[in-house]
């Protein structure tokens, strides 16, 4: 795929209903693909060029700071569509939310496709649409991408990869290795919505209240944040391997330890049932709109109360402070009054969540 701007007038048309492995050969078919599916989703009517590359004017970054943010992800997640999201949703939120803990605003996006001969086109279609959507609620363009088609059983109906570029304000310095003792951990809301509701629309449960995905985009969260406080230290998205994995990395690079009440992770009914039917720790599931959140205690009270304020943090939660004792460790103190080492996930507990 090229830069997607051209006139809707001259778009193809895409012929059949399913996708074939003419659609990726580069010739007729490729273009009416790229034209009658992505350009209609993602291109403006206000250009009319089609080139190998997108193009953009340094100024609209120099205006917001002065360091570039760059990212890109993969996306395989099964099913395609769920509770509260889908592929295509997933990949540009997760690509925002990447930048956006950074810092950064995010401003363009990139799109890879890699599609199974014989896939439907509406489903192609509804993805498609549904990144489009994301994109214009996020304030984000999807300016550039690939197709690829492979033989049936070489991939699973649809793979995307994205990758997104954004800029950093000046005086913005976050990361994982700036937590000090003192500081206190918080989080924006639930935890573990996604890798539940992902497991729940594989049919691995019938639940008469199905659990939806928190699948968002966090840029405008995380800026109200970073601008609540001077002493935010880092954000970070706790995507596979869920809130344990992150707290576990922020211990490792800080060399600080981190102490969890479990008592305070907000977590839902439904979800905390789920995961004691299956076995399951929603500590280490993962979440597609959650904000892991370290900042100094004169922060932590206007930044939690910033991020209650907002539809996305309406449940956040002060779950636990950084220490300087167990450096590398981190400590969860459970329900019960015992003391448990909350390690880093070993293995996955369930693969193509994302």
């Amino acid at each position: 795929m090229t830069s997607m701007h051209r006139d809707r007038r001259s778009w193809g048309r895409v012929e059949g209903t399913t996708v074939t492995l003419a659609h990726g050969a580069g010739g007729r078919a490729m273009r009416d693909l790229i034209e009658g599916v992505f350009l209609a989703a993602f291109g403006s009517p206000s250009r009319q060029i089609l080139e190998d590359q997108a193009r953009a004017d340094l100024s609209e970054f120099t205006a917001g700071g002065d360091r570039l943010a760059f990212t890109t992800d993969s996306f395989v997640v099964d099913p395609l569509f769920f509770p509260g999201g889908d592929i295509g949703r997933l990949a540009v939120c997760g690509t925002i939310n990447d930048l956006a803990v950074g810092g950064a605003t995010p401003l363009y996006l990139s799109c890879a496709f890699i599609l199974e001969e014989g896939l439907d086109l509406d489903v192609l279609r509804r993805v498609a649409a549904s990144m489009a959507v994301a994109a214009v609620e996020s304030g984000v363009r999807i300016v550039t991408g690939d197709t690829k088609v492979v033989n049936r059983g070489a991939c699973d109906k649809l793979f995307i990869t994205t990758s997104g570029v954004g800029v950093i304000p000046r005086g913005v310095d976050l990361g994982i290795a700036k937590a000090q003792p003192g500081d206190v951990v918080l989080v924006n809301g639930f935890l573990g919505d996604h890798g539940a509701a992902i497991l729940e629309a594989r049919g691995e449960m019938a639940l008469q209240s199905p659990i939806v995905s928190d699948c968002a985009p966090l840029h405008d969260l995380c800026r109200q944040i970073i601008g609540a406080a001077p002493g935010v230290r880092c954000l970070r998205d706790a995507t596979r391997g869920g809130a344990a994995t992150v707290l576990n990395e922020i211990a490792e690079a800080s060399l600080v330890g981190i102490q969890v009440e479990e008592r305070r992770i907000p977590v839902l009914e439904e979800v905390r049932g789920f995961c004691e039917i299956l076995g399951l720790d929603p500590m280490y599931l993962a979440n597609e709109g959650k904000l892991i959140v370290v900042a100094s205690p004169e922060a932590a009270e206007p930044v939690l109360a910033t991020m209650r304020a907002h539809p996305l943090g309406t449940r956040a939660a002060e779950i636990g402070r950084i220490t300087e004792q167990e450096p590398g460790r981190v400590i969860i103190q459970s329900v019960m009054g015992g003391r448990r080492i909350l390690d880093m996930m070993v293995g996955d507990q369930l693969p193509r969540i994302c």
